[in-house]
């Protein structure tokens, strides 16, 4: 019996694997008007925004959810809680159409801060709020509750622990965590970014600046520090640091205070 030439084994292969990957694409649930309420009541970010805009911002948490486990360790995980870890990470990305979190895997969540041994009861320096899996520990997110539902509620100011891990993410989606995201900015716009980096350094180390001394680890903590001030305060940011308000409107492809 002659076999099919290859030619025509190609086109067959090409069809197989698309029908293939297709089932295996995992479902996506709409959110439910329970969902909405508390999106509407917890993130303030959803709530400023119109009616077409809730509904996609709503389509990319419920892709989140579809994408991305979510767990409880030690702790008791509520709709809330994934709610806020959804939105920590659509927020970041809701400036680009097809955005997705390809580093990411799961998010665990525990019940407090916990230590570089990922110690949430024992041990010393249990002081981590959020972080960003690296080595056996990649692809996974861990995020203290308490820090959560505080970059949320009335009093958080400037800070967001989770909006601050997901910028993170994003910043090493070009393969390195530097406070540069070559994957969101234009070539001619990084080393501007970068003298606008060290400038700010140097006014916080000389307590002339309102941005947390945080930033001063890094270029990659000041990219998520100042991240969290132009989400969680934008009209402040553009008021007093209008040039970083602006170069976080290129990278975001967002203007939040307008």
């Amino acid at each position: 019996m002659n076999s099919l030439p290859f030619a025509y084994l190609i086109p067959i292969f090409i069809l197989t694997l698309y029908f293939i990957l297709r089932k295996k694409k995992p479902a996506i649930e709409p959110l439910t008007e329970t969902d909405k309420t508390i999106l509407n009541d917890y993130v303030d970010y959803y709530h400023k925004l119109d009616a077409a805009k809730k509904i996609r911002f709503e389509q990319k948490v419920a892709e989140f959810f579809s994408s991305v486990k979510i767990e409880g360790v030690g702790v008791e995980m509520t709709t809330l809680d994934e709610l806020l870890i959804a939105s920590s990470a659509v927020i970041p990305i809701f400036g680009f159409q097809d955005w997705q979190y390809k580093n990411l895997s799961s998010v665990l969540l525990y019940p407090d801060t916990f230590n570089k041994d990922f110690q949430f009861e024992e041990g010393d320096d249990r002081n981590i709020m959020g972080m960003v899996g690296t080595g056996y520990m990649n692809g996974q997110m861990i995020l203290s509750q308490s820090a959560l539902r505080h970059g949320f509620s009335k009093s958080a100011g400037k800070e967001n622990t989770a909006i601050h891990e997901f910028v993170h993410l994003l910043d090493k989606s070009d393969g390195a965590t530097d406070g540069v995201p070559e994957n969101l900015m234009g070539h001619e716009y990084t080393l501007p970014w970068l003298k606008m980096i060290h400038d700010e350094i140097g006014r916080i180390e000389d307590n002339q600046s309102d941005i947390n001394p945080y930033a001063i680890t890094n270029e990659a903590e000041f990219f998520a520090v100042v991240s969290e001030y132009f989400f969680e305060k934008p009209e402040l940011l553009k008021e007093k640091h209008p040039d970083l308000y602006l170069q976080l409107s290129r990278i975001f492809a967002q203007n939040p205070a307008a």
